[in-house]
C-alpha cells in the first residue's frame, strides 16, 4: 500500500516545454519533469498520476476523478487557465486535499496580466520562479505535509 496518491496536472502549452520560450521556460521537457516526479514518488512509495491537458474541460475531469479516487493532494501547473479559469477554481475547491499551484516562471515579474490567479484563491501554497524545480519542491511539500 502506498503513502498517498497525487495527481499532477500541467495546462496548456506545456506539452512545448523544452522548446517554446526556452530562456523563460528553461530546455527541460515535460516528459523530462514527470520522469523526475514519478522517480521522487516511486522512492518515497506514492503514486503519482501525470496529465498534461491544453484543453480546460480535460483538467476539470481530471479533478473531478481526483475528488473520487484516493487522491491526497493536487500539483497543478495551470498555466494561462490561470488568469482565466473560474470553471478549474470551482472544481478545485470541490477537492478536499491539498492544492499546490507551480510557475515555472516568475509571473510577478510579468505583463499585468499575469500577476491575478484564480487558483490562487484555492491553493495551499504557491511556487513560482523556480523552474521545474518548483514541481520537486511542491511533490516534497506534499509528503512531508502528510505525514
Amino acid at each position: 500500500m502506498s503513502q498517498g496518491k497525487v495527481l499532477v496536472l500541467h495546462g496548456p502549452n506545456l506539452n512545448l516545454l523544452g522548446s517554446r520560450q526556452p530562456e523563460i521556460y528553461g530546455y527541460e521537457t515535460l516528459d523530462d519533469v514527470n520522469n523526475m516526479l514519478r522517480e521522487k514518488a516511486v522512492m518515497a512509495d506514492w503514486d503519482i498520476l501525470c496529465l498534461q491537458s491544453n484543453h480546460e474541460g480535460a483538467l476539470i475531469d481530471a479533478i473531478h476523478a481526483a475528488r473520487l479516487d484516493g487522491t491526497q493532494a493536487i500539483i497543478i501547473n495551470p498555466a494561462a487557465f490561470t488568469h482565466t479559469s473560474v470553471a478549474i477554481l470551482d472544481a478545485l475547491n470541490a477537492f478536499d486535499g491539498k492544492v499546490i499551484e507551480v510557475h515555472l516562471s516568475n509571473v510577478h515579474k510579468r505583463e499585468a496580466f499575469r500577476h491575478h490567479s484564480y487558483v490562487s484563491l484555492r491553493a495551499d501554497g504557491v511556487i513560482a520562479g523556480l523552474g521545474t524545480q518548483g514541481y520537486r519542491a511542491a511533490l516534497e511539500a506534499v509528503m512531508v505535509g502528510s505525514n
